[in-house]
């Protein structure tokens, strides 16, 4: 990708024909640019434990982001990562079961039972965006008049208008569950209220077959809008922040873990190159990033209680 070159590749400027076999010797030993995406070199030690499964959200996978960050990882560090884009329950399942040696996930308080369970270590703050709700231009419900996320919900759910949940567990599954905790209505069992089982993107096209409203975050929605008729309709609320970590599985949990993996991909996460690489993701395309850098804040900082 033309995008993958301007932000991670390092370009080299190499000498005359008259030094091409100089430049193919020095090219063995000379270590790469600095930076997300350049190129491994040659002779860059390779980790003991090259292969690393990190289990991580639909969001992540289904906006690109994966796309553009796992190939820097790899060249940059000899890891070959195996991505399990899944909702942040079932990530953090397989960390449990000792299936994945680190994890990218957003669901705050599932992630803090975790880490107290002893699952997990060195929980970090990586980035945020937000949750919107969207759904059919004709806005049956009249939510875009409301004021927030739960008055949306009560109007959704008054109607009643369908209403497409992933009902999976995910980090976007738990905060609609919340906000529906909020607005006072359990919806589960309504004849409107409709469970998909599956990712975002998934879900997002089920709602867009079915002109019904959802909860989705804000990037899964932009990549893949133009493929949708649904508008978005709630937005701003400070219920919908939403907040990703990158959290190492214990090494306890098992012997396969591979825990040295693990933590380069975390340092890598928050690094310097790596957090300006996701400040800029998405602006060529959006006009706006898809995901806010966060390494060093607190959630406090973010309005997260």
């Amino acid at each position: 990708m033309t995008r993958v070159s301007s932000l991670f590749k390092s370009n080299y400027r190499r000498s005359g024909f008259l030094f091409v076999g100089l430049a193919i010797l020095l090219s063995l030993t000379l270590v790469a640019c600095a930076g997300p995406g350049g190129p491994a070199t040659v002779d860059q030690p390779r980790p003991a434990n090259p292969d690393l499964i990190l289990a991580t959200t639909t969001s992540t996978a289904d906006s690109g982001l994966l796309d553009i960050l796992l190939p820097a990882f790899e060249n940059q560090t000899g890891y070959r990562v195996k991505p399990i884009a899944v909702g942040s329950g079932q990530a953090m399942t397989m960390g449990e079961r000792g299936e994945a040696d680190v994890l990218l996930v957003h669901a705050r308080e599932s992630e803090v039972r975790f880490i107290k369970a002893g699952h997990g270590i060195n929980r970090t703050l990586v980035m945020h965006n937000d949750f919107i709700i969207v759904g059919p231009s004709a806005d049956p419900a009249g939510i875009k008049t409301t004021g927030s996320a739960v008055q949306a919900l009560k109007k959704i759910g008054a109607a009643p208008s369908v209403f497409v949940s992933r009902g999976d567990n995910s980090g976007t599954h738990q905060l609609e569950l919340k906000a529906w905790k909020a607005a006072g209505i359990a919806p589960k069992g309504q004849a409107w209220y409709q469970e998909s089982g599956q990712g975002m993107g998934a879900t997002l096209n089920i709602a867009a077959e079915k002109r019904a409203y959802t909860v989705t975050d804000r990037a899964t929605y932009l990549a893949t809008r133009s493929k949708l008729s649904l508008d978005i309709l709630s937005e701003g609320d400070p219920i919908l922040l939403n907040i990703y970590h990158v959290i190492q599985v214990n090494p306890a949990k098992s012997t396969k873990i591979n825990a040295e993996g693990a933590k380069t991909f975390a340092d890598f996460m928050v690094s310097r190159d790596t957090q300006g690489a996701i400040a800029t993701f998405g602006v060529d395309k959006y006009g706006a990033p898809l995901f806010f850098p966060d390494a060093g804040k607190t959630e406090a900082e973010l309005g997260s209680e």
